[in-house]
């Protein structure tokens, strides 16, 4: 799905002079994707051999790149969260990771997985879903694109994300509302502060 950035980026800008921690886009991916699960349950589930497990709480798990590999450490009850928590908190785990001081107990326990390749110039691609998730975002970079607007050209930021979805719990349906609650949410980002 493409995503409209256009507001997001005003409203970051808005935000972290306010903010007392630096929010980036990935907290707003996170924020608004936490917001989304809680419209969509079945996405914030897991498969547990042959029942399905609707996760109560929202942990958010954020893959993160070190030299051994992928970790994803998670923030938890992120749906519960300010912007700047999610920040704040994210800013810590990722220090954590890159110097493997991260314990069990903070990569552990995430109940759906954004992993965010934008700041590495991919546009978009398909993420592997981390077990037990049942889905995983992947996000690709922000980028101008020249658009028709009623006979107009202009430029528009561009930011394009992907579900991998367990289909044991989550169908293309059931993933296709939640990436439209997602849109929605990061288009119009003063509804994630309400």
């Amino acid at each position: 799905m493409e995503i409209n950035m256009d507001e997001a980026m005003k409203n970051r800008e808005a935000l972290n002079k306010v903010s007392p921690v630096k929010i980036s886009f990935n907290d707003m991916v996170i924020k608004a994707a936490a917001m989304a699960l809680r419209q969509h349950p079945y996405v914030n589930s897991s498969w547990q051999g042959n029942t399905i497990r609707m996760n109560q709480h929202v942990h958010i798990g954020s893959a993160v790149a070190v030299d051994e590999g992928l970790i994803v450490p998670t923030i938890r009850f992120a749906d519960q969260k300010t912007l700047s928590q999610i920040a704040a908190d994210a800013k810590v785990l990722y220090d954590k990771a890159k110097n493997k001081k991260l314990q069990p107990n903070e990569f552990s326990g995430s109940t759906f997985t954004v992993s965010n390749l934008g700041m590495m110039g991919i546009d978009h691609f398909t993420a592997i879903i981390n077990q037990p998730n049942s889905a995983i975002l992947a996000v690709g970079g922000i980028k101008e694109v020249v658009v028709a607007d009623k006979g107009q050209f202009k430029v528009t930021n561009i930011m394009k994300v992907t579900l991998t979805c367990d289909h044991r719990t989550v169908d293309g349906a059931v993933g296709a509302k939640f990436l439209v609650t997602l849109k929605g949410f990061l288009e119009n980002p003063v509804t994630m502060l309400v």
